[in-house]
């Protein structure tokens, strides 16, 4: 499919329907579309941190934000020697995030941003799109945080679209298609907003864990 017949709304119908979009690599222009027939998800309640990650949170030498810098995130996820995040992609997501559709969770060092997340909301679903680290443990707390907060905040699904080991390790399991839709279907129903509360703390996000 061509850049151009992509438009913002096209991109949200899509996501209502359970596919997404990606591109082979960031100089091909083409865009196709991805319907797996098993999906990612990380259950909003069986979130797993580690002992060592616990650790790495505990010690609280960062701090956390909500759409402090989306385009930051986002390009730090294509920085990458393979990224399906083509430059039409990217004007897409970033439109979307004008729109209050895409949103970034940004974890800082100081001034440095040092991991983060992106994705979609979509009544009560968050769509995880890409994550990026620039230093140990940059993107475990990043879904920690952001896992926490989905839910607090009223959401029921968090789609990871596929499951490789680093999600496998942090509480992210494999669902059929069929089992899929009926959770998107739902959450579609529903409403949550991600921006309607205080991000949480350490300690709140440690006791979240030790809860499950």
């Amino acid at each position: 499919m061509s850049q151009q017949s992509i438009t913002p709304d096209l991109l949200m119908q899509a996501y209502r329907i359970g596919v997404f979009p990606m591109s082979e690599h960031r100089d091909d222009p083409e865009i196709f579309w991805v319907d797996p027939k098993h999906r990612g998800i990380i259950p909003l309640e069986a979130f797993h941190i580690s002992r060592s990650l616990a650790k790495a949170i505990r010690r609280a030498d960062f701090h956390v934000t909500l759409n402090h810098d989306f385009e930051a995130v986002l390009d730090a996820c294509a920085d990458r020697k393979d990224t399906w995040i083509n430059e039409r992609i990217r004007s897409l997501y970033i439109a979307l995030h004008e729109r209050n559709q895409a949103h970034s969770l940004e974890v800082w060092r100081g001034d440095s941003l040092i991991g983060g997340v992106y994705g979609v909301t979509l009544g009560a679903a968050f769509f995880g799109e890409s994550m990026f680290s620039r230093a140990t443990n940059g993107s475990k707390i990043a879904l920690a945080f952001l896992t926490h907060h989905l839910r607090t905040s009223g959401f029921t699904l968090f789609d990871t679209q596929f499951l490789t080991d680093h999600l496998a390790s942090l509480g992210a399991i494999e669902i059929p298609r069929a089992e899929y839709l009926d959770k998107l279907s739902e959450a579609v129903q529903s409403q949550a907003n991600i921006g309607g509360r205080q991000l949480p703390d350490v300690a709140s996000v440690l006791a979240a864990s030790a809860a499950t």
